[in-house]
């Protein structure tokens, strides 16, 4: 299997804050990286961020790689020509809003200078790359390489390949993946929402289903994930946990499955629709603890926490390595 060396050119396409962090996260693997945006005042308000985050991270001892944050600063560069922009690289990681037509608006724009050394993948979060590259002469080079925010602390990268996409343009990515330091799942094939957001929305449905019978509060739904499932969640995943919580999954299925089957057929069948009127009545609780004006405060408090964590994780895995 061809794998993306050391050496290897990277190609961001669209400066904002995904493409951000994943230049940051290629240069933390020590890559050349060059982010693309036709505006050039976006390129340069993207490589000052940059920098600064990257500086902002080493003193807070959260910064990934070996070298230091002004050497991978270095390797983060700007163009505003698509050509030039994607000449020699290895890999290109799109990152443009999430639009069909936008995206095979931009897609087409590439397709003439993807190479058979290439693989261009999407950042997409629910857009199949199907939906717009089935006309493609190189769509056998693209697939979906999904991030979740913020990618620098939560590693997970969902990688679904197209109907067309070549065995060994998914093994190149997830590869590249792993030697930059993120923790790729692999999809067999296409589906609605890919992995994480189907288990997500599944989740937030019986959350919306529970608030709105009044079983419970905003705030106690919130708390059973952060003080319940969430710290067992951090480390082992609901297959294991089933595992651990009996004598192996099989036994877990002896003793529970019945149990659980009674629990599910109570559940409101899907879809849920989000509406808007419950949506303001949770808002008059949770703007209590958060108000809209400091949601952009909560979210950085969120990535610090989120750090520490992944530097948790990092060292306990050190430990037992």
């Amino acid at each position: 299997m061809a794998t993306v060396q050391a050496d290897s050119k990277i190609t961001i396409v669209g400066s904002g804050l995904i493409g951000q962090f994943w230049a940051m996260i290629f240069a933390g693997g020590g890559f050349k990286v060059t982010i693309f945006d036709i505006y050039p005042e976006q390129i340069s308000k993207a490589l000052e961020n940059i920098k600064a985050t990257l500086s902002r991270y080493e003193s807070q001892g959260c910064l990934r790689g070996s070298l230091s944050a002004s050497e991978q600063a270095a390797l983060v560069t700007g163009c505003n020509e698509l050509k030039k922009c994607l000449d020699g690289a290895s890999y290109v990681q799109e990152c443009v809003p999430e639009s069909v037509d936008l995206k095979r608006k931009v897609f087409e724009q590439m397709d003439p200078f993807i190479t058979e050394d290439m693989v261009v993948a999407t950042s997409s979060s629910c857009i199949c790359v199907s939906q717009f590259v089935g006309n493609l002469s190189h769509k056998h080079r693209t697939l979906v390489a999904h991030p979740v925010n913020p990618p620098y602390f939560i590693p997970l990268v969902e990688i679904v390949p197209g109907p067309w996409t070549l065995p060994d343009v998914t093994a190149k990515c997830r590869a590249l993946m792993e030697l930059v330091g993120q923790s790729p799942v692999t999809l067999s094939r296409e589906v609605a929402g890919f992995a994480l957001n189907r288990i997500q929305y599944s989740i937030i449905n019986e959350c919306w289903n529970m608030y709105k019978d009044g079983l419970l509060s905003a705030e106690d739904i919130d708390k059973v994930m952060t003080d319940g499932l969430g710290p067992r969640y951090a480390f082992i995943g609901p297959l294991e946990t089933m595992h651990l919580n009996a004598d192996g999954i099989v036994d877990y299925c002896n003793r529970y499955a019945q149990g659980a089957y009674n629990v599910c057929t109570t559940f409101k069948p899907p879809p849920i629709m989000y509406d808007v009127p419950t949506a303001e009545k949770m808002l008059q609780e949770i703007k209590k603890a958060i108000p809209v004006d400091k949601v952009q405060e909560r979210r950085t408090w969120r990535d610090e926490r989120l750090a520490a964590l992944a530097a948790l994780k990092r060292n306990l895995k050190e430990k037992t390595d």
